[in-house]
């Protein structure tokens, strides 16, 4: 086993979710396809609730910014045509959920209603999310150990506290320090952000060699995580990187 040495000015250590903490299975094969095959039954049992009409608003509003885009689903408004037919809306709302899912978009209005329907069906025990086995022992070393552990991810901070919540290792939220929900458009962004206020104080676990770049410009350490099912590398990727198949292939420094 090829062993990573953490730097010893890491105070903390940011971890990505899919491909990363979660097989990219779990999130392509369960999570989102739950949305688009729960979505209209969800709708329907909620609709009455002040949260779901205030989902089914936001994503309406989305709905009218989108609407110069090739493909995109109007939603009726509360007042004028369609307005008294719940049913058509329902439907204009389902419509415009997929056309999104099908773009792999990341709007706010897409994650929260994702995230409200993927809240109920974790409560009602109908997913537990999943985990490689590596994720939970390394993270819980490292925290008796004194480093700190964020979550850093394009989902949003309610997904994220739902899958590290309803686990097949049971609830293990108090194993991570904070969560933050970022659109990967501006990850590159924040990275510089990251630069400007924590310097390389952290170290950065992600899957994707894209992002592991931008990491890096900003002056954070990084590695990249090589998963089953996560996409390939190139042989120059391979050899710049610092690759690690497991979390427990990091040693940590001996002050953390």
């Amino acid at each position: 086993m090829v062993v990573l040495s953490v730097p010893a000015e890491v105070a903390a250590i940011l971890l990505d979710v899919e491909g990363t903490t979660t097989p990219i299975a779990f999130v392509q094969d369960i999570l989102f396809p739950y949305i688009k095959e729960n979505v209209k039954e969800y709708l329907q049992t909620h609709w009455e609730e002040e949260e779901c009409q205030q989902d089914v608003s936001l994503l309406r509003k989305q709905a009218e910014e989108d609407a110069h885009l090739d493909g995109a689903v109007p939603i009726p408004g509360a007042s004028g045509s369609g307005a008294q037919d719940p049913q058509r809306t329902i439907q204009a709302v389902v419509d415009n959920v997929c056309w999104q899912m099908s773009l792999d978009r990341k709007t706010t209005a897409l994650k929260q209603l994702q995230g409200h329907m993927w809240r109920a069906a974790f409560a009602a025990g109908r997913m537990k999310a999943e985990f490689f086995a590596d994720v939970v022992p390394a993270v819980r070393k490292w925290r008796e150990a004194g480093m700190k552990v964020y979550i850093y991810s394009s989902g949003s901070v309610e997904a994220q506290k739902l899958l590290f919540g309803h686990s097949t290792d049971g609830d293990i939220l108090g194993l991570q320090l904070g969560h933050a929900a970022v659109d990967s458009i501006i990850l590159s962004c924040v990275y510089i952000y990251m630069s400007c206020c924590f310097h390389n104080n952290f170290f950065f676990l992600r899957q994707e060699s894209r992002f592991a770049s931008a990491a890096e410009a900003a002056g954070v350490h990084v590695a990249v995580v090589v998963r089953p099912g996560n996409a390939g590398l190139t042989d120059d990727e391979k050899t710049y990187y610092s690759l690690i198949t497991s979390f427990s292939d990091l040693s940590l420094p001996s002050s953390a």
